[in-house]
């Protein structure tokens, strides 16, 4: 299937709502991506155009995205974008949308800790340990018994 994957720095616009409907956790967010660029004339960076996304996250994204972000923090997010049209009391809006594959904070920017997410224990049977010993020879097995290798061809 063709889809638009993108990968887009800003910094998060909205507290991330948080739903966990049956089909599983589900967050979403608005991410503001300001464009920078070097005004010669001033001697100064400036600041651009602002495209807002609305980022939606599922699952564990969906879980660790509520519980990491807040309003303000630089992130990276990566994901597939949708565009979606729709006429809203005889208005039309467009909407851009990016279903995350992955969201993190911008490193570029500042620091950050990671913690992975604590999940419960499972009562699951202890692994037995591989043998990693060789097997020996078998006894009395001289060297010029054994099959010599095949050439290759």
């Amino acid at each position: 299937m063709n889809e638009t994957t993108i990968c887009v720095v800003g910094n998060v616009a909205t507290q991330p709502v948080y739903r966990e409907p049956a089909a599983g956790p589900s967050a979403r967010f608005r991410l503001a991506v300001t464009a920078r660029y070097w005004d010669r004339e001033k001697n100064t960076w400036t600041d651009g155009h602002t495209n807002f996304f609305t980022v939606w996250a599922n699952r564990q994204l969906a879980t660790n995205a509520v519980t990491s972000l807040s309003v303000g923090d630089p992130v990276v997010v990566q994901g597939r974008l949708k565009v979606r049209t729709e006429t809203r009391e005889g208005q039309q809006w467009t909407s851009a949308d990016i279903d995350a594959v992955a969201i993190g904070h911008d490193l570029a920017r500042g620091t950050t800790a990671f913690r992975r997410p604590n999940r419960p224990e499972t009562a699951a049977p202890p692994r037995p340990e591989p043998d990693w010993e060789t097997p020996a020879e078998p006894a009395g097995t001289p060297a010029t018994q054994r099959p010599e290798p095949v050439p290759a061809a």
